[in-house]
Parts: C-alpha cells; structure tokens; sequence
C-alpha cells in the first residue's frame, strides 16, 4: 500500500469523543504526551506500535494522530499494510489545538501541544 492510499482527515471531520468503534492514536513521544493529549487519546509511542499492535482493535476506525501529520502517516501506512484501516489526522496536536479542541494533561488539567 502507498501513501497516497492512506486517508487524510481534517479534524474538524474527527470525531470528538471516542469508544470501542473510533480510536484516537496518539504517537508521540512520552514527553509531548506529557504536555498535553486529546481526553480520549490512546498513547503509543511511534516505536511501540509494531510491538503494541493487540492493543489496537483491528475492527476499529482508527484515527492517528502526532504533532503535525507525519509519524502519523508513517504509523497508518504501517496500521494498513497489517489489516488495520487507518485514518491520518492532517495537521496533528497543532491543527487539533488551533481548531480549539480540548487538550488535557494525565492529571486531567489543561495541557498544551
């Protein structure tokens, strides 16, 4: 599979809550995460994700997201070549934070991208 097979999203078309159905990935290191994440964000590192996969439903749409659009790429073209169907979240934490959605830290404080 290519890259230009990948699906991009705004995140305005994201969803903003998430379940079982609809995964928000986050891959980012464990220090952006840190800072600030999507409340229903799920945190694997990009380099844990081949190691992580079962932690991942396959039966989900999985929206993946990183700071600015590109590790995710990387991770969704490795999330379809393993059977998952991935959606690249365009612009990552900066687009999600400039559409003026939610970022929290661990704590549940606010946090930033």
């Amino acid at each position: 599979m290519n890259e230009a097979e990948i699906a991009q999203v705004d995140v305005a078309d994201v969803p903003t809550t998430f379940d079982a159905g609809a995964i928000l990935l986050d891959v980012r290191e464990d220090d952006e995460w840190a800072r600030g994440h999507a409340p229903d964000a799920r945190h694997i590192p990009m380099g844990q994700v081949p190691a992580r996969l079962a932690e991942i439903d396959v039966d989900a749409q999985v929206f993946v997201i990183c700071a600015a659009g590109g590790r995710s790429q990387s991770v969704a073209q490795y999330l379809a070549r393993n059977g998952y169907s991935p959606v690249n979240v365009s612009g990552g934490m900066f687009a999600w934070a400039g559409a003026g959605r939610p970022i929290v830290t661990d704590d549940g404080g606010p946090g930033v991208v």
